[in-house]
């Protein structure tokens, strides 16, 4: 953690550790009942193995980092993918290739010709919102969403069909639910939520292991239809200061438990497998190496028998550690690494030598692969059919089918929320002549969110989601039926003889997952502004407008509702589109098909900055709990307030790229005067390769390959090919920053760029001098250019086409990263204007 404290600053630090009172935390009897004969079975295992199997079984290497053959000799525990990591590296692998992969895998695990061992390994995947990973899944709404619908009945539903997909594809374990209680809107993975209240995270959270695993009261777990759930991230993510993500949380003890912890309260008791530490600190201390928490509180206060398993390289954050090497978290309670990258290797070796020198206790190994074993056991792996001969495997059919799929758009159906509807305009019918707008109306990519095939739901077309439907395609096929007409312009514009009797406007975030997702303030395109400008030129032609709004959390969105008639936050609905239709439109005999049930699960902000809760004491523009229907009288007021002051902390910096290129920007590795969109975690372009890299979370940062290339190198230009307006971020005296560490080589040359679009274009570009490129080491270490010496050059922030690039001459890898504008650098290597 300690690169981490010192690029976000020293006060996790100088936190006082929490006071503890193990007394707060209950014992939860899990449905799950411990079973002799499994107990008898797993310590007849462990007494036949030898140290290099038990410690495989608690390493957990990631399907790019490894292959059959080192499954063969190793005989890892289990495995995983993570978001956007396919087999054969291919998007659009099918279902047999993920079977075959699992096959090859399982079979390779229990092949004992090189390790001695034959005990099945296990794949672990982020089913999150559906199987979200494989192209054709049914994708449900993500889990803001669900909250909003309170339904834990259609939660397990949603449960037991996304375990029958996932099983379609040979995997048995999902790292869900997540169970997160989230306090600050700002934190990127707020949708990954269900609410801001403990009530409804511990009711779900029940209702989905259940729905998962199976019924453990009435012995009805782990049958065929059946997998191994995670409850995930304990624990306190959904609290940190700031809604920074894998930040810190401080409150007390008592309060972790009431608001943070009763996700696991229900969880636990429904019996689920594996627990995720989360990657957040608590009072300054990773949970990944808290002992208190891991061990005292949720193993012997909690009872939970099963394992506990890290996140993404998450024990290189504690103190002291590596990735590849940490026996704090073992010795904190920590039962399987998830280590992805080359990290397993060395970390593997690096546990074995620390277990014979006496760092890591024998005893607590074996205490790590009892869990691991009984888990294994219970959920019969050793005796079920190879993945491949299991009853589901490879039965395409099941992914994406009209079940799945009516009970996704069933989930959609409730999950909206009604926040105005001015004079009843809705429900609408679909005998109108509509218009739909907006970037969201036909984009089925935009309205699934982060964690949609690939990890940040980015790149993702339409073609992509077959036997999906996107909000226009299920408005279009009832207004068809109707005898009405419908006109998709994403722009807004219209012929003037074919003037709409009303307009969809469908308009929101774009997709983000975690650490991308993370903001400073809560405000909706704030100093942009384009949709509201749609609304409102459709408004003053004297169209009524319906505002649909896709977000991963409740945004400040004054001015687009006093511009709107109707606003419908219909946060994430996934892959079914045609929920929403059924819900705005009536029938063709005008009749009301479905009502707007959906309230708030999260208070909706009545400024930028506000961050409100049930019960704290705020007021915020819609409280938890609200939502219209069509029987309630709108009464909300036309003159909301648009006047704000966002404070002058969110103008101190303005990320650019950090994990990958923030809107409105796309990165490019360019050699010479070519150029190749990056799309992958890996590119190559002229023999220069490009590849993605881990520093403090998962493949936050880049490197580049260069093999003696002329001005090679990567650039962020504007996606939709028009200036952006930079100028309200930083002022005069900023700077354009990166993070830089040379990994290996030596380069000859270095400039770093801003290009600009408008009367006078300008490409502006500042060499790095030698003597300054002779400093660079395989630290990292961060670079900063004064804005004023791209000033000097004509370059202008507020006509921005590109606001970084970087082009390198030498033999080396170079790593780079955290690339922003930045007011202040205190600590930074300035380069001088020439």
């Amino acid at each position: 953690m300690t690169g981490l404290l010192n690029a976000c600053g020293q006060s996790e630090r100088l936190e006082t550790k929490a006071a503890t009172e193990p007394s707060i935390w209950p014992h939860i009897a899990s449905e799950v009942a411990v079973s002799k004969d499994v107990e008898l079975r797993v310590a007849k295992l462990l007494a036949k193995m030898t140290l290099e199997q038990k410690v495989a079984q608690m390493i957990q290497p990631e399907i790019r980092d490894i292959t059959i053959e080192d499954m063969r000799k190793y005989g890892f525990g289990s495995y995983l993918n993570g978001g956007g990591a396919f087999p054969n590296n291919d998007k659009y692998a099918s279902v047999s290739d993920w079977v075959a992969l699992a096959e090859s895998m399982y079979q390779a695990s229990i092949d004992a010709s090189v390790d001695g061992s034959t005990i099945p390994t296990m794949w672990g995947t982020d089913a999150v919102h559906g199987h979200n990973n494989v192209i054709g899944a049914t994708l449900f709404p993500h889990n803001i969403g669900l909250g909003a619908a309170n339904d834990p009945k259609l939660i397990e539903k949603i449960a037991q069909a996304t375990a029958k997909e996932v099983l379609a594809t040979g995997i048995e374990w999902i790292f869900a639910p997540t169970v997160a209680t989230v306090r600050d809107d700002r934190w990127g993975r707020t949708y990954e939520g269900y609410s801001e209240d403990p009530e409804i995270v511990k009711n779900y959270a029940y209702a989905i292991v259940k729905g998962l695993q199976g019924d453990g009261l009435s012995n009805g777990v782990f049958k065929e239809q059946h997998v191994i759930s995670t409850v995930k991230h304990f624990v306190g993510d959904g609290g940190t200061l700031k809604g920074d993500d894998q930040g810190n949380n401080i409150v007390n003890e008592q309060t972790l438990f009431n608001i943070h912890a009763q996700g696991y309260v229900g969880g636990l008791k429904a019996g689920a497998q594996s627990v995720m530490a989360s990657f957040n600190s608590w009072h300054g201390e990773k949970i990944h190496g808290n002992k208190y928490l891991l061990t005292t509180v949720l193993k012997q206060r909690m009872g939970f028998d099963g394992f506990v398993v890290g996140d993404w390289n998450g024990h290189g954050q504690i103190p002291e550690c590596t990735n590849d090497s940490c026996p704090q978290a073992i010795n904190a309670g920590l039962d399987m690494f998830m280590a992805p990258t080359k990290s397993w290797k060395p970390l593997f070796y690096n546990t074995i030598g620390q277990v014979k020198d006496g760092t890591i206790p024998l005893s607590r190994i074996d205490d790590a692969v009892t869990r691991i074993l009984r888990v294994k056991v219970r959920a019969g792996l050793f005796d079920k059919p190879s993945p491949a001969q299991r009853l589901y495997a490879g039965d395409s059919k099941l992914l994406g089918n009209q079940q799945h799929r009516a009970l996704a758009r069933e989930a959609v159906r409730k999950s909206m929320v009604l926040l105005k509807n001015k004079a009843g305009i809705l429900p609408l019918s679909p005998k109108q002549n509509i218009l739909m707008t907006g970037d969201g109306a036909h984009n089925i990519g935009k309205q699934s969110g982060g964690w949609t095939i690939t990890w940040q739901g980015t790149n993702n077309a339409n073609s992509d989601f077959p036997g999906g439907t996107s909000i226009y395609e299920g408005v279009k096929q009832q207004v068809d039926k109707a005898g009405g007409t419908i006109t998709l312009s994403i722009d807004g514009k219209f012929e003037q003889h074919n003037k709409p009797d009303v307009a969809i406007v469908v308009f929101g975030e774009e997709p983000y997952a975690e650490g991308q997702g993370d903001r400073p303030h809560l405000a909706y395109q704030y100093g942009t502004k384009q949709d509201l400008q749609r609304i409102k030129s459709l408004k003053a032609q004297g169209i009524p407008v319906v505002s649909l709004f896709i977000s991963g959390r409740p945004m400040w969105v004054n001015a687009e509702l006093n511009a709107s008639d109707a606003f419908v936050a219909l946060w994430l609905p996934g892959s079914e589109g045609g929920g929403v239709a059924d819900v705005l439109l009536r029938d063709k005999q005008n009749r009301i098909q479905h009502d707007f049930s959906g309230v708030l699960s999260f208070s909706w902000p009545n400024t930028p900055t506000q961050h409100a809760n049930r019960f704290d004491g705020t007021t915020p523009l819609f409280p938890y709990g609200y939502g219209l229907n069509y029987a309630k009288v709108d009464t909300l007021s036309e003159t909301l307030s648009e006047s704000f002051d966002i404070g002058s902390s969110v103008n101190e910096v303005e990320i650019l790229y950090d994990v990958q290129p923030k809107k409105p920007w796309a990165l490019y590795l360019t050699v010479g005067d070519e150029k190749k969109r990056v799309e992958s975690n890996s590119e190559m372009l002229n023999g220069v390769e490009f590849r993605t890299i881990d520093r403090f979370v998962q493949e936050d940062s880049m490197q580049l390959s260069l093999n003696n290339h002329v001005h090679a190198g990567v650039k962020l230009i504007s996606k939709h090919g028009f200036p952006e307006d930079l100028s309200a971020f930083v002022g005069s005296n900023a700077y354009l920053t990166f993070d830089v560490s040379l990994n290996s080589g030596s380069l000859i040359g270095a400039a770093i760029g801003m290009n600009c679009m408008g009367q006078k274009p300008c490409d502006s570009q500042i060499k790095i001098a030698d003597e300054q490129l002779q400093t660079l080491t395989t630290q990292w270490q961060q670079v900063a250019v004064p804005l004023a010496c791209f000033a000097s050059l004509d370059a202008k922030l507020s006509q921005t086409a590109s606001p970084f690039s970087i082009s390198l001459i030498g033999e080396a890898k170079i790593g780079l990263g955290n690339i922003a504008l930045r007011a202040a650098v205190p600590d930074a290597l300035i380069i001088a204007c020439e």
